[in-house]
């Protein structure tokens, strides 16, 4: 491996976790209606399990209700038993061929559990992050001590330093992302 190749490979670890926070924090709800609270719902559609983005359209016709839409009405129920079993804390109703589902406001105590479930999500992301530092740090320790690399040992250190740069650069982007969905949570 290069230094070049090790630092390219840390970056690739350390976006995918900040990548999958934003998508996770996308789906914990703030008190607002949205339909990506709902788009992951896994569906049970004649046997296999399908994401309910996949079954339905779904939309958001005023602040407290997401309407669903199925592409097939055969599947109504399913959706509506799918989202019951979700403990997302919504009572979907069906209403002819469509579902509503009206998104109450948050209590005081429901807020506080999701907003320790957004700083949970965070710190999970930024130990993914921190794997990714050690292991690219073992690598550039193993290219140090391969003597037939014949990379200088200030070459080493100054790779490492880039790895903690970009560890930085990435905690950064997860305190922030947490700080947003935060805020979102406490001030509706």
């Amino acid at each position: 491996m290069t230094p070049d190749s090790i630092l390219k490979d840390a970056e690739i670890h350390m976006t995918k976790p900040v990548d999958y926070l934003r998508s996770e924090l996308k789906g914990i709800r703030t008190g607002r209606a949205s339909t990506a609270m709902l788009e992951f719902i896994k569906v049970d559609y004649y046997g296999s399990s399908t994401d309910l983005k996949s079954l339905a359209a779904l939309s958001v016709p005023e602040a407290t209700q997401i309407v669903i839409q199925p592409f097939d009405p055969q599947s109504v129920g399913e959706i509506k038993k799918a989202i019951e079993n979700a403990n997302l804390g919504l009572n979907p109703s069906v209403d002819g061929k469509v579902i509503r589902v009206n998104v109450p406001p948050l209590s005081g105590d429901r807020r506080k559990q999701l907003i320790g479930q957004v700083k949970k999500l965070g710190e999970e992301a930024k130990v993914a992050c921190r794997n990714a530092r050690r292991d690219a740090n073992k690598h550039a320790e193993t290219l140090g001590k391969d003597k037939s690399a014949g990379i200088p040992e200030d070459e080493i250190k100054t790779l490492k330093d880039e790895i903690q740069e970009l560890l930085k650069k990435y905690e950064a982007e997860i305190d922030e992302a947490v700080a947003k969905k935060t805020e979102d949570i406490s001030h509706v």
